[in-house]
């Protein structure tokens, strides 16, 4: 579940998602352009009932409000969002990314919100039924700095990109399946 970021799989990410996710029978249930009350809206109008039997929900969302939203109303978004899919299927693991890094470098004023956010994002871990995970380091250069080659737009995963995300949660999503 998330935005433009995830929605892409099918795009610049379809043949690591092929590789890694076909298989899996897995569905992208992300929208270009969703933020946090989007998908809360959806999640409220039957966006889970086929897929209430989902061992796994991966989320990542909340780039979108970035511009908007303070790091606590994101977080508060994306909590909610947690909970509606706690309620809606209770034996579901969620597997909750942090947002990833965007802009040049960490003084982009839109990673330093996310950053925020993903700090609050890590208090939803429960260990038990949520899982949160911060893979934006695989994303970045040692000093920081994303490179065109991974985010061509500096907010877009390009195929490189989405191997680092499919690689990066790798281990942790095969551990809630039970693979």
């Amino acid at each position: 579940i998330g935005d433009s970021i995830t929605h892409w799989w099918d795009k610049a990410g379809k043949a690591v998602w092929d590789e890694y996710y076909a298989k899996r029978n897995a569905l992208n249930l992300a929208i270009s352009g969703d933020r946090t009350e989007h998908v809360l809206w959806r999640l409220n109008n039957g966006e889970l009932r086929r897929q209430q039997d989902a061992k796994v929900v991966v989320i990542m969302i909340g780039t979108n409000n970035a511009g908007s939203n303070s790091p606590a109303e994101i977080a508060d978004g994306v909590k909610v969002i947690v909970q509606q899919i706690r309620k809606k299927s209770p034996a579901t693991q969620i597997l909750l990314l942090a947002v990833f890094p965007r802009g040049t470098n960490n003084d982009d004023a839109r990673r330093k919100v996310n950053q925020g956010a993903n700090a609050i994002f890590k208090t939803l871990d429960d260990g038990k039924h949520v899982h949160y995970l911060d893979i934006g380091k695989h994303f970045l250069q040692q000093d920081g700095t994303l490179t065109r080659e991974i985010m061509p737009d500096l907010l877009h995963l390009s195929p490189k990109g989405y191997t680092i995300w499919a690689e990066s949660i790798e281990k942790p999503l095969a551990k809630l399946l039970a693979e």
